[in-house]
């Protein structure tokens, strides 16, 4: 089998950019290791930035998510018993973000590959990415119980932090930066209409909470809690309990509750991998980043990688020239290391850290009351939530 460009991954980051390319007639093979539904059901991102949105829509993969995708201008901080709303548009000149699960994205996106009937494996798993240094690159793979090999000109690795595509990078050529956060998020999947109009982030002593939500009808909620969390160990009404605990402000109503229908443990992380390209092997999404879920950046920063790499492989179509291809990592970095600092302060800000002294939780509070007092500071903090340039 061959193709011009081999992706490695059906996510949100592998998906746009085989649409991507194909909108601009360029073709790709897309190899996923897991079935069908496993990928149009898997839980993860549920914010786009403005920008993210817009690719969407230009790439035609907006019509669904502009019927049910839900608009907020705005977000909430709650601290010290204060309720603070960051206006998105009034700060950041009309951006807002849109309120779209990423499992909704994928189901878009493998609809729209499987109509243009355009190559999309699934249970095709990756085995090794080889000759990445050459002038034809490969990725064997295993699919319906036999080992084939994809022929590319460049491989694409969207595989996530396990895949195979990042070993492929020499570890002497690898840099890696990390931090492990001392705590987790314990997120639930709620069948009832969410309590607040818009997502709120609250600070509170018995640590970090988030009200969010996937549709009208069902809510996204997550707790701060240690690191080595069992999901089994939180009763419904035990999550519920603490949940109003920590979202309580004077004069506040209640959660409205409803029945719980999934529970998991989300682990804290920072990662980077540099470089994102060796050779004719480039890195996107979590395969290269990660972020903590508290800024809402990772879809969002492996969309920007995708739509760098697509501009890319149209430019060097076009002119011949590989200059934007040998600035993919570097383009793309500036832009990971903004989002990695933002999701940074958000993640220590607004969590109750078990390492932390009295200094640095009246630092946190003083930050969050310069957000709700300063406008300048609420605009860095609506500029970077509502998302960085892609380029």
């Amino acid at each position: 089998m061959r193709t011009t460009v081999g992706i490695i991954g059906a996510g949100p980051a592998g998906l746009l950019l085989a649409r991507l390319l194909h909108n601009a007639g360029i073709d790709s093979v897309v190899l996923e290791s897991r079935d069908r539904a496993y990928v149009e059901q898997r839980q993860r991102a549920g914010i786009l930035e403005q920008g993210t949105a817009d690719v969407l829509r230009a790439a035609g993969a907006g019509g669904r998510m502009d019927r049910e995708g839900l608009r907020h201008d705005g977000i909430e901080l709650r601290f010290a018993g204060r309720r603070h709303r960051v206006d998105l548009p009034a700060l950041t000149g009309g951006k807002s973000v849109l309120v779209y699960a990423q499992t909704e994205v994928c189901k878009d996106l493998v609809a729209l590959r499987l109509k243009d009937g355009a190559p999309l494996l699934f249970e095709a798993e990756a085995l090794a990415v080889e000759g990445a240094e050459g002038d034809r690159p490969s990725v064997r793979f295993r699919h319906e119980g036999r080992e084939s090999v994809l022929e590319c000109d460049h491989v694409v690795g969207c595989d996530g932090f396990w895949g195979v595509a990042r070993r492929a990078v020499p570890a002497a050529l690898s840099q890696a930066f990390e931090r492990t956060y001392p705590f987790a998020w314990l997120g639930v999947l709620a069948d009832v209409a969410p309590s607040h109009d818009e997502l709120v982030y609250a600070r509170h002593e018995r640590g970090f909470a988030l009200l969010s939500m996937r549709s009208p009808a069902v809510s996204r909620l997550y707790l701060q809690v240690p690191a080595d969390t069992d999901p089994a160990a939180w009763p419904d009404e035990r999550i519920w309990d603490e949940l109003d605990r920590r979202l309580e402000t004077p004069g506040g109503r209640r959660l409205e509750r409803g029945p719980i229908t999934q529970k998991s443990v989300t682990p804290m992380r920072s990662y980077v991998h540099e470089p994102m390209r060796h050779g004719r092997l480039f890195l996107a999404g979590d395969a290269a980043h990660i972020v903590p879920p508290t800024g809402a950046k990772g879809l969002n920063l492996a969309v920007g990688d995708v739509v760098t790499l697509a501009r890319a492989l149209v430019h060097r179509r076009d002119t011949g020239s590989d200059e934007l291809l040998d600035a993919y990592s570097a383009t793309c970095l500036r832009r990971v290391w903004q989002a990695e600092r933002f999701s940074y302060d958000m993640t220590t800000m607004l969590h109750r850290s078990p390492e932390a002294d009295g200094f640095e939780e009246r630092l946190h509070l003083a930050r969050l009351d310069r957000i709700a007092t300063c406008r300048s500071a609420g605009a860095d903090l609506a500029e970077a939530y509502t998302g960085f340039p892609v380029g």
